[in-house]
């Protein structure tokens, strides 16, 4: 999508990117919270445009094969085996799996929801912390503020072995983030 299109839509609909984005969200995991509506998604790809991210989202590999691949692999899908494991069968997890996108693109912002739904849970998924550490790359914080109108990636860690210590950095920083549907968001309870 074209930065001038992209620009024109955020104007149409009220929005803002904050352009004090970290160098690392050209290659990173992307934490995408809070995730309450589909409309998040839509949002992030437009706003990530603007600030000129390369946006990737892994995806069952379904929707990347023809014909759907035709429109999802351009908005940025990548796809992976999400199928059960069959045991006659050697299969990459999807940790691994979502690794391996790092050694196939320079520039890559593999967003993913922690969440793993738009219904509230008490505690993330922690499959971003393990892509990153098997990726060796760090963990960007994108958000999207309704109550602000304002889209961006506020912050960075490289994951470390104290996985509580960096949790309860990422849960400091989206502690101030307001999701459109505030009743479907919360922070991992485990660290806060």
């Amino acid at each position: 999508m074209g930065k001038l299109i992209a620009n024109f839509i955020l104007w149409c609909v009220g929005w803002k990117v904050n352009f004090d984005i970290p160098k690392e969200a050209q290659r990173s995991v992307v934490i995408a919270a809070p995730h309450t509506t589909n409309w998040d998604g839509l949002l992030v790809k437009i706003a990530f445009s603007v600030l000129g991210i390369p946006v990737k989202i892994a995806i069952k590999d379904f929707w990347t094969k023809f014909p759907m691949g035709l429109l999802v692999k351009p908005l940025g899908g990548l796809g992976i085996n999400r199928g059960p494991k069959d045991p006659n069968k050697p299969r990459r997890s999807q940790i691994e799996q979502m690794a391996d996108f790092f050694e196939k693109h320079e520039k890559i912002a593999l967003v993913i929801a922690p969440e793993g739904t738009r219904a509230l849970r008490k505690e993330w998924k922690m499959g971003f912390y393990h892509v990153a550490k098997k990726a060796n790359v760090p963990i960007t914080f994108g958000y999207l503020d309704y109550v602000k109108k304002e889209a961006g990636v506020g912050g960075v860690i490289y994951p470390t072995d104290d996985v509580a210590a960096d949790m309860k950095k990422i849960m400091e920083f989206y502690k101030n983030i307001t999701p459109k549907y505030p009743e479907f968001f919360m922070l991992d309870q485990r660290y806060v």
